[in-house]
């Protein structure tokens, strides 16, 4: 969930009246929101970079509060007052208008055919006639990178870029060129680059250089230009510094960029509503026309309303209340939906105003009317279905094992279900394409390439962590593998492991196979070979030679047991003998 920081006094002042913390905590649940911290910016930075680097930081009081990821109407002080003060009745929902200026007078963004393979969409409006304090301005700015970060999926999907009307001549122009042919100065640079320059000049900044894989690769570059070739910003990497807003800024145009379409009509949508209230006529949002390369134009940003009917028994039986149509368009209306009963109270009708993206389906308004009815006015009833729940067979097997290995003498360990494909394959002596490892499509890291094919790496890992620990170390884990299988509807299957490792000056493969014979008692399996279990010599790349056995129960292979070869042992950085066993449990249930 996305956490929005506000000033304490500030808030207070918008919403006409101060709370104890307490109050306003108690409010934030009200409203489906929770008041996560009360700190400080000099307390964060204490907390993140020491009491030293906090010499000068302000004191003034912070909320953090945690706001749900679809609300993008709160991200925002704006917002989140508006949506307090809606909810607690002080005022009413305000009307957003779209002003469309007479024809030649507004503003007008071309987007040329070239930007088609990098950023296709573009949509614009203008704040006209706004007024910025200081306050307002940091909310602005913050707003765009709560929005970057949340829907605007780090830029991927839409780039934000906000730029003074006062600088710059329309129309506008968005189109795509090579690199070395757009020049312009970044925002708070000194001098121009190009767009080759201006890459490597990003890429140790702290902030902008997780953007730059966007479009780094690509032969043509996103580019805004005005009609006198003034640029406007270079999507989704920067903004140019001739256009940059600030205090004095009075006329706002705001241009969103990105792959998706729908997102960025969104992000556009919320961007102005919150800010039009600073306009000179509150919360309405000049119009900008978007022509296409085929010759359509558009007129946006849309600020579209859409009405839906819901039936008022079916949020009662959804909730689980008995409230009148009447008492739920009410409770609606208080959530920013203005509502109202038609027909003959058989239905609610729904105005949707265009800050509530998140209104999909009828059970996101049920969900709206909950949180206004108070989840803990609720009352509790008895479930009509008449359940009895029970442990699942695996699980249940899992947890009885766990307590007799423990008992033996063995430590439980709990290891990441992701690593990296040298963990399971060349460590181990495999080739990666052996192991029918499920391979993650954009990993984060090289540590978690995979989901692990056997339990093994993540003990001998452990080990590695603690070799510094009294010896020997014996450590155990029961728990899932993933391997690949084309008969599943996923295209993957989880198998339950156990696996035990032992680790000390000498192999102790009679303490893995004691623990074998142990595991097999308690799971009531004698030592035979037609309806028991035993083991028979093998190979296998991660052991030694002449020291691996394959294990079988009940007719069929189950894992192995053995030592582990020096090599192996040596690419997990560890230095003295090892003996492990891995079976799979599941035959057992």
């Amino acid at each position: 969930m996305p956490t929005v920081s506000v000033k304490r006094d500030l808030l207070f002042q918008a919403l006409g009246r101060t709370y104890t913390d307490e109050e306003f905590d108690e409010l934030c649940f009200e409203f489906g929101l929770e008041l996560d911290e009360i700190t400080s910016e000099k307390e964060i930075i204490i907390k993140e970079k020491g009491e030293g680097k906090a010499k000068g930081a302000s004191d003034t009081v912070l909320y953090k509060i945690d706001v749900p990821a679809n609300r993008y109407d709160l991200l925002c002080l704006e917002g989140l007052v508006r949506g307090l003060q809606v909810f607690k009745e002080r005022i009413n929902l305000p009307r957003y208008e779209k002003i469309i200026p007479a024809p030649g007078e507004g503003q007008k963004l071309i987007i040329t055919e070239e930007t088609v393979q990098v950023r296709p969409h573009a949509v614009a409006a203008v704040l006209r006639n706004i007024t910025f304090t200081k306050e307002r301005y940091d909310s602005f700015i913050d707003l765009q990178e709560k929005l970057h970060q949340n829907i605007c999926r780090k830029r991927a999907l839409v780039a934000i870029g906000t730029h003074d009307l006062d600088t710059m001549s329309g129309p506008f122009t968005f189109t795509a060129k090579a690199p070395s042919k757009i020049k312009f100065k970044p925002l708070n640079q000194t001098q121009e680059y190009t767009a080759s320059q201006i890459m490597d000049l990003y890429r140790t900044d702290s902030h902008l250089r997780h953007y730059l894989h966007l479009i780094e690769n690509k032969p043509l570059y996103p580019v805004i230009y005005d009609s006198n070739g003034v640029v406007l910003s270079m999507p989704p990497i920067i903004n140019g510094d001739h256009t940059k807003i600030n205090l004095n800024t009075r006329n706002v145009f705001v241009e969103c960029t990105g792959t998706d379409l729908t997102k960025a009509k969104i992000v556009l949508d919320v961007i102005v509503t919150m800010f039009s209230e600073y306009c000179e006529k509150p919360f309405s949002v000049e119009a900008v026309e978007v022509v296409y390369p085929n010759g359509k134009t558009h007129i946006y940003p849309e600020l579209a309303y859409r009405k839906e009917k819901v039936k008022p028994e079916l949020i009662n039986k959804k909730i689980g209340i008995s409230e009148t149509p009447s008492s739920l368009a009410k409770l609606l209306t208080r959530m920013c939906l203005k509502s109202h009963v038609i027909g003959n109270g058989n239905r609610i009708e729904i105005e949707i105003p265009p800050t509530r993206a998140d209104i999909i389906h009828a059970c996101d308004v049920i969900e709206d009317a909950a949180i206004a009815y108070g989840y803990n006015n609720i009352q509790m009833t008895i479930p009509k279905t008449y359940t009895i729940a029970n442990q699942l067979p695996l699980n249940k097997l899992t947890e009885l094992l766990r307590l007799d290995l423990a008992a033996a003498g063995f430590t439980e360990a709990l290891t990441f279900a992701l690593c990296s494909q040298e963990d399971i394959a060349d460590k181990l002596g495999m080739d990666i394409s052996a192991t029918k490892a499920v391979h993650i499509a954009n990993p984060k890291t090289a540590e978690f390439q995979v989901a692990r094919t056997t339990l093994l790496p993540g003990l001998l890992k452990t080990i590695a962590a603690n070799r510094k620990m009294p010896l020997p170390l014996k450590l155990f884990e029961i728990s899932d593998i993933i391997v690949k299988d084309p008969n599943t509807d996923v295209g993957a299957r989880n198998y339950r492991h156990f696996c035990a490792v032992y680790y000390n000056k000498s192999p102790g493969f009679e303490i893995i196979h004691g623990l074998l014979d142990r595991v097999m008692q308690l799971l009531e399996v004698p030592p035979d070979k037609e309806n028991g279990y035993t083991i028979k010599a093998a190979d296998g790349s991660a052991f030694f030679p002449g020291r691996c056995a394959e294990v079988f129960a009940r007719g069929q292979s189950i894992g192995k047991l053995g030592v582990l070869h020096p090599d192996v042992i040596t690419k997990f950085e560890l230095t003295m003998p090892c003996s492990v066993l891995e079976i799979n449990i599941e035959p057992f249930v």
